[in-house]
């Protein structure tokens, strides 16, 4: 499968994967747009390398059926659960500077629990999705 859609490609020695045996079922995570940023700068503070590096949602979902499966479930995450994950990395950063005061990483470290509750919510949370999908050979 190609970066673009649906995960990384992976090579067996030979045998068919376990997801193409009959009723084989393979879990993707993989982020989307929610909506297309509005610029290459928008989309970078998404985190994402250029605009190209996801699809919308529906080109995600078509993509899946254009590689040979069929979406049998999914999981997205919703803003509400994406807000508590990220909260919880700027907690766990405050809390590792606490107990690493003098890390060599620690001044890199220590601008971004100011710095990413404002990336975030002005890039990410609007622009981004993320979801698992289940997917069955067709």
């Amino acid at each position: 499968m190609d970066r673009r859609g649906s995960g990384r490609h992976y090579r067996s020695s030979g045998a068919e994967p376990a997801h193409r045996r009959e009723g084989g079922i393979i879990l993707i995570g993989e982020p989307y747009w929610r909506q297309l940023p509005p610029t290459e700068e928008v989309a970078k503070g998404c985190l994402a390398g250029s605009i190209s590096d996801f699809l919308m949602f529906p080109e995600l979902l078509a993509s899946f059926g254009s590689l040979g499966y069929d979406v049998v479930k999914m999981v997205l995450a919703d803003q509400d659960s994406w807000d508590r994950y990220e909260a919880a990395k700027w907690l766990t950063m405050r809390r590792w500077l606490e107990a690493n005061p003098d890390d060599e990483s620690a001044q890199k470290v220590r601008a971004r629990p100011t710095s990413e509750p404002v990336r975030y919510v002005t890039h990410t949370r609007e622009y981004l999705g993320w979801g698992v999908f289940a997917l069955m050979a067709l």
